[in-house]
């Protein structure tokens, strides 16, 4: 990499975004290229560093993603599933990086990021975090040491009441987690919802329980119940930086990498792979 490289914040109004063009303004080896904002924002031709409270920039947020993308070498993106498929499509055409921190996605959303991955740099997570992906291969470990028949699984996930997905994305994250430890696949063993006569617990169910409520930012817990004793592993977020760290890591660390769709265990090293 010849200098720093070139990052565009999408979503750039957001919270996330603010945190985005924070993190980038002190991270060395990297640098704000654009902003930008859905059309009809009202950041839209305000600077970039006034929106993010750092003072002028001298980058006015943007209603054009395409022209946004023109000489970036990455962008990141914590918005919606449906403008995450589109800038997919035009990271692949630049051939750049797209750090995706945006959940909620379909199954069909994420055959497109497979498929842009083919020309772009791809790092998508349900969290950013060093510690929930560090959470995660613990979890895995424990799902795959302790047995079925005696450990059930529950996944508790609590958010700010303004996040409109459940379960989390970290939640199912953890839960994708559970079941490679156990061999399974996560939506044909997976419980959601329980109201009314539910029965027994089915045996090798993973459940997840999902709380909304104030400005918590992300509290999960991976519950795995025996006889007679529970053993819990979780994770607390009390900053919304350490996801706005992490993405800007992992665009740093896609940039020399061939096109592919990689995760944040493999930006940390914590793949099965490495």
């Amino acid at each position: 990499m010849t200098g720093p490289m070139k990052l565009v914040v999408v979503g750039a109004g957001g919270r996330m975004g603010q945190a985005l063009i924070r993190i980038i303004s002190e991270t060395q080896g990297a640098v704000l290229h654009a902003a930008v904002a859905r059309p009809g924002s009202p950041v839209i031709g305000k600077d970039a560093g006034e929106v993010a409270g750092l003072g002028t920039l001298g980058i006015p947020v943007t209603g054009d993603a395409l022209a946004a993308f023109v000489n970036a070498d990455g962008v990141i993106d914590f918005t919606r599933p449906e403008t995450s498929v589109e800038f997919a499509a035009l990271a692949a055409q630049a051939r750049i990086v797209h750090v995706i921190g945006t959940t909620g996605c379909s199954e069909a959303d994420e055959a497109k990021f497979a498929a842009a991955a083919r020309h772009a740099r791809i790092v998508k997570s349900g969290n950013m975090s060093l510690g929930v992906n560090l959470l995660s291969v613990l979890v895995k470990q424990a799902a795959r040491a302790l047995e079925a028949s005696g450990w059930d699984i529950e996944v508790v996930e609590m958010h700010h009441k303004h996040k409109v997905d459940a379960p989390s994305g970290t939640a199912l994250l953890l839960g994708e987690a559970a079941a490679e430890g156990r061999d399974i696949a996560l939506k044909d063993h997976s419980v959601r919802v329980r109201d009314g006569h539910t029965g027994p617990r089915d045996t090798g169910s993973i459940g997840f329980a999902t709380l909304r409520g104030g400005s918590v930012i992300g509290e999960h817990s991976v519950l795995f119940a025996g006889e007679g004793e529970v053993v819990t592993l979780s994770h607390s977020a009390g900053d919304r930086t350490i996801f706005a760290r992490g993405a800007v890591k992992a665009a740093l660390w896609a940039f020399d990498k061939k096109p592919g769709f990689y995760s944040m265990l493999d930006v940390l090293g914590l793949s099965s792979s490495n």
